[in-house]
């Protein structure tokens, strides 16, 4: 008889860790060390590990517990998730490649691609993602690398995984999949035919405000072996320490999220019905232009959502402001509230132009719902609005 396979929030807490074989500690240990004793000249890394740039214990428990939620092959972790973007730009993109990024994704996204590696020679596009049609526009004969990013920061625009899938699989493009938004909990990117998945392990996982970092889950022995070759290269691997702290958050994933994807649905209808409030994009309401996406290919709506208020800048820079109990900040999916200006913050470096058609407003607020009670969150925005 098959035995069933334990739930996400039982594999959440117990998957990729097991108590300390020394002392009995129920929480894997911070190795911090920077090297490892070998047994022999012949046994050289028979215990796995040689130099703590390439592996660490603490962090590998990390990358287990990261590859058993998304359904992965194995999981490489890196220092921020910039990192981690550059690690797979790193292990697919020469000089002379084109990828297809969707034209709504996280500034520094923007910022490493058309800063840094368009210094190199490599193209970049970046489409409207939502209509699978446009990818397959866009591809062309040095195209080896489609990533998307759905829901996308801040607009929350979606992309349809699978029908984006099967276009790279046609053309033997690989697709990654930045899942930061919903985590695994909610979305599992790799059963929707996606080759990685990429995670800002800073939000979500963490939860805390703790810690930055960052993951690639892959799905083959192959990729693991290319993009860890460039995370030891690079220097860019996870401190223990973060992986420690971000294995503790780890195991309250899916209740925070439920919570906190329950208040932002409270908080989008009362800004949907609020005469202040210009437009509110959030997947979980019926009037989100793409909600029957989102609940086909998720099994939440997460906890972000943006609207504008009347008056643009101007006004959305006073709410800001003026708001209690919502903290002005660059981050999300902390226990924290937050609320952004994408902007003059996370989206700084994207061009005006560039803004302007990908509907990145001027006025629009990013919100970051956190685990307070939702009537507080509430009454402190109305509060802000209707001053």
């Amino acid at each position: 008889m098959a035995t069933k396979k334990p739930g996400f929030t039982t594999r959440q807490v117990h998957a990729g860790v097991v108590p300390d074989p020394v002392t009995g500690a129920i929480l894997t240990p911070i190795y911090q060390t920077t090297t490892y004793v070998q047994e022999s000249v012949d046994r050289y890394l028979a215990k796995g590990y040689s130099y703590s740039r390439s592996a660490n214990p603490t962090v590998r428990a990390l990358e287990n517990k990261l590859t058993d939620l998304e359904g992965g092959t194995d999981t490489i972790c890196f220092g921020t998730g910039m990192a981690a973007i550059n690690g797979l730009y790193l292990a697919y993109l020469n000089a002379g490649d084109h990828a297809i990024v969707s034209d709504v994704v996280y500034g520094g996204t923007y910022r490493l691609s058309t800063k840094v590696y368009s210094r190199f020679g490599v193209e970049f596009s970046f489409v409207d993602t939502s209509d699978a049609a446009n990818v397959r526009k866009a591809v062309r004969r040095n195209t080896k690398l489609i990533l998307t990013e759905t829901p996308a920061n801040p607009t929350l625009k979606l992309t349809d995984l699978r029908a984006v899938s099967d276009v790279a699989r046609e053309h033997g493009i690989l697709h990654a999949v930045d899942n930061t938004f919903l985590t695994p909990y909610y979305q599992r990117p790799l059963e929707l035919g996606a080759d990685l998945v990429i995670h800002s392990t800073t939000k979500y996982f963490d939860g805390h405000n703790a810690t930055v970092g960052g993951a690639i889950v892959v799905s083959s022995e192959e990729q693991a072996k290319s993009i860890r070759f460039i995370m030891n290269a690079g220097g860019m691997i996870m401190s223990p320490q973060v992986a420690f702290l971000t294995l503790q958050g780890c195991k309250t994933l899916s209740v925070r999220m439920e919570r906190q994807a329950a208040n932002a649905l409270a908080i989008a209808k009362f800004l949907e019905g609020h005469p202040q409030v210009t437009w509110v994009a959030y997947p979980g309401l019926p009037s989100f232009p793409q909600h029957e996406l989102a609940r086909r290919q998720a099994s939440g709506f997460g906890a972000m959502l943006s609207f504008e208020v009347k008056g643009g800048v101007a006004a959305g820079k006073a709410l800001m402001d003026r708001i209690r109990l919502w903290t002005l900040a660059e981050n999300l999916g902390s226990v924290e509230s937050l609320i952004t200006h994408p902007v003059t913050m996370t989206h700084a470096d994207v061009e005006p132009a560039e803004r302007q058609r990908i509907g990145l407003t001027d006025g629009l607020v990013r919100l970051s719902v956190g685990l307070e009670d939702a009537d507080d969150l509430i009454a402190a925005l109305r509060d802000a609005l209707d001053g």
